[in-house]
């Protein structure tokens, strides 16, 4: 008579029991992968991401029921574009309006998607989306190929530096799986990528609704030898880290709780950073070291993007917000005027006489900007252009009234982006990658526009100050005497007013070639006339000088 067993009797005798620190710890090590879905209206973005969300059990059942058509449990009744299309809009009319973001998680990686729209009205959320991205999903309906807005995704795909591309051939049950269809596909793909220098490109023949080659291999593809899309997901190198490039912290705001912490607050934009490390503080050009990394749970041995961290400094050098610390060794280029790929997001068209505003890390800046070609998107050709419409790209020459530090967008994507406000009604009006850096330009353009005037006493100084900023100048009033506060005062492109309860007549401080020595110029009929003869003397001596910030916006 055989011996009855349960299988408890093979489970070990002490199990092991669930530990959630070494669960977290697991988690927190794994990768993170940002990637984003791109192509036109219909091909499917929402419905491949609901299907990939479903079949990688990272769905609640709740949510599952919430977009069931019927109560049969079958999959082929589940609306999957409705698992991510989360506004009523775009329930009622079946269609991704905004950028939707959903985390999900898989044993070898962890993942952010950004479901953007296909539509072109809504180009500039896929742009939004795509921002951050490290990979992009570019749909293309087997039935069609590639239309105009799935071209023009890809372009931005590229343009924003997304160096690995799947192009998923959906809807492969329509056309029968044909592998006709699916190399036809492909050849034109791999042609276009060729055209945006796309490295990476991988082709896979999907059915997002039935869930071919999404998450499992496909018995309907025997012709297919490559990956399924979730595997390529959680094998796809990736390489482009921030912290592989020199070290970057935009300073938001500067901490002083108590007299004894001088502290630099910020997200770091790139790198990487410990105490002892020499930095560079910009636009001043001073160097120091990293004395400490202080963050909300204490000191840190080393921090890196994209962390927020406080730094504290060997040395007591002037730093405020809208600067920027960076790897004394690798320091960006500081310029006036670079060229720059441009997406236009507003309905207003670009106006060439018009001043913008510039937003670059933590700074605001006015800016004139010359739009020079226009994308063509069915061709993929640059026409010559003195405007930008709605969801066009294009190229432009930006100057700006003070100097940035930036890099080429194609070795940072936070100090290489910008984005472009309207200063009448705040609007986000576009969004620029830098191209190429004027370096140097900025040196004379600077220190003709940059002076710095010490004042005898406060009320020249009151009548100055309301005079200079009704020409449209940039004025500031500083109290500090201190030579390294003046130069970073200058360095900005400034008109700077200190008065000084000792100063017997006005003096012109200005910037030297080096951009260190400071130059010192009396004017000493300042004290032989009335308030308003000696504004006038000045602002005159200004003009001819040279010393006319901000004149040509």
């Amino acid at each position: 008579m055989p011996q009855d067993f349960s299988v408890l009797d093979e489970a070990p005798e002490t199990a092991v029991p669930f530990e959630i620190e070494d669960f977290l710890v697991s988690e927190q090590q794994k990768d993170l992968l940002r990637f984003t879905t791109a192509g036109s209206v219909d091909d499917g973005k929402s419905t491949l991401i609901g299907r990939l969300l479903y079949d990688s059990r990272s769905v609640y059942e709740d949510q599952i029921k919430a977009v069931t058509r019927s109560h049969s449990g079958d999959a082929s009744a589940i609306d999957f574009a409705q698992l991510t299309d989360g506004l009523r809009a775009e329930r009622e009319q079946g269609i991704t309006i905004d950028v939707a973001y959903r985390f999900f998680a898989t044993p070898k990686r962890k993942f952010i998607i950004a479901d953007t729209p296909g539509h072109e009205q809504y180009t500039r959320n896929m742009v939004t989306g795509a921002s951050t991205a490290e990979l992009a999903i570019v749909l293309v309906d087997a039935r069609k190929g590639i239309l105009t807005q799935s071209r023009r995704h890809a372009f931005i795909a590229s343009l924003l530096g997304i160096r690995h591309v799947v192009a998923a051939i959906n809807k492969m049950d329509l056309a029968d799986f044909s592998e006709a269809v699916f190399a036809q596909h492909q050849r034109d793909l791999q042609a276009l990528a060729e055209k945006l220098e796309i490295p990476d490109l991988l082709c896979i023949p999907i059915s997002a609704l039935d869930g071919d080659n999404v998450v499992t291999p496909s018995e309907r593809t025997p012709w297919y030898f490559g990956p399924t899309l979730l595997d390529h997901l959680e094998s796809v190198p990736i390489s482009e880290r921030l912290q592989d490039v020199p070290f970057r912290l935009p300073v938001q705001r500067v901490i002083r709780p108590h007299q004894n912490f001088r502290g630099f607050a910020g997200q770091i934009a790139s790198g990487t950073i410990k105490p002892g490390d020499t930095i560079i503080a910009l636009p001043s050009g001073q160097t120091s070291r990293v004395q400490a990394i202080h963050t909300f749970d204490g000191e840190l041995e080393n921090a890196f993007a994209p962390q927020s961290v406080t730094l504290t400094l060997e040395d007591e050098i002037d730093i405020s917000r809208g600067d920027l610390i960076a790897n004394q060794k690798n320091a960006p280029i500081s310029t006036t005027k670079f060229e720059a790929s441009l997406v236009w997001l507003h309905a207003e068209p670009f106006a060439a006489n018009k001043t913008y505003l510039l937003k670059h890390a933590s700074q605001i800046v006015k800016a004139q900007l010359n739009v020079t070609r226009r994308l063509e998107v069915d061709t993929l050709e640059h026409q010559d252009a003195r405007t930008l419409q709605l969801n066009e790209i294009g190229e432009a020459s930006i100057q700006t009234i003070r100097p940035l530090f930036v890099d080429a967008y194609r070795d940072n994507r936070i100090t290489g982006s910008f984005i472009l406000i309207d200063p009448a009604n705040n609007a986000t009006v576009g969004a620029g990658m830098v191209r190429e850096i004027a370096s140097g330009y900025h040196t004379s353009q600077t220190q003709a526009q940059a002076v710095l005037l010490v004042l005898p006493g406060e009320v020249l100084v009151s009548v100055l100050e309301e005079r200079l900023a009704a020409s449209g100048r940039d004025v500031v009033i500083t109290h500090s005497g201190k030579p390294e506060v003046w130069r970073a005062l200058l360095r900005a492109g400034l008109t700077v007013l200190a008065p000084s309860k000792s100063q017997a007549q006005a003096e012109i401080i200005t910037l030297g070639q080096d951009g260190h020595e400071l130059l010192h110029r009396s004017f000493p009929s300042a004290r032989a006339v009335g308030l308003k003869a000696q504004a006038d003397a000045l602002l005159q001596e200004l003009e001819q000088s040279g010393g006319r910030n901000g004149s040509e916006f």
